[in-house]
């Protein structure tokens, strides 16, 4: 795997983030695609519908973007993960420590829920309450998933071999990343 100051080349093109709830997978897709000149799709508006309901043509919609020559994207939804690393050629790995990804999920579900942000297709975070009756809530979800990540990039060594994979263990790594992309198109 490589690290925030290896070289990457050539430029990634088609380029995954990956990483538990709530560690800051979109906002760096975003960076990412602004610094390379890619298009960022924010996989999670692609499946969520209204009322939170998954939308039927969610596949569909990532098989036509990824079939693209250039794109940035979250990896995340079982229906499309292996066409993901199998389409991209870089993935990167958000991998803070559990504290730090917890702490940052929680104060942005409290930032979305209290201001009442919408989301996706008219979404919101539901009431606070809902974490007790939920399974679902995100802040569970986050919990309950915090590790799974550690277990599923390092397999695509062995089964995505073509995927270059930039771990990243801290905010100052992704930052530090980020920077060594936008200098190297300078």
């Amino acid at each position: 795997m490589l690290g925030a100051d290896d070289h990457l080349d050539p430029d990634p093109r088609r380029v995954l983030v990956a990483g538990t709830t709530g560690v800051g997978k979109t906002t760096t897709a975003g960076r990412i695609g602004r610094v390379l000149g890619v298009p960022h799709t924010e996989i999670d508006a692609l499946y969520h519908g209204p009322d939170w309901e998954p939308r039927e043509t969610f596949v569909a919609d990532v098989e036509a973007y990824t079939s693209e020559s250039e794109w940035v994207t979250e990896w995340q939804y079982t229906a499309v993960r292996a066409m993901l690393a199998e389409r991209a050629d870089t993935l990167v790995w958000i991998d803070l420590p559990t504290p730090v990804a917890l702490w940052r999920l929680l104060r942005r579900t409290l930032r979305r829920r209290f201001g009442r942000v919408e989301l996706w297709n008219g979404n919101v975070e539901p009431s606070l309450w809902t974490f007790f009756t939920d399974r679902g809530h995100i802040l569970r979800w986050g919990i309950s998933t915090r590790n799974v990540a550690r277990r599923r990039v390092p397999e695509l060594v062995e089964t995505a071999p073509h995927l270059r994979i930039v771990h990243l263990r801290s905010q100052r790594e992704v930052d530090r990343f980020v920077q060594h992309l936008g200098e190297r198109r300078g």
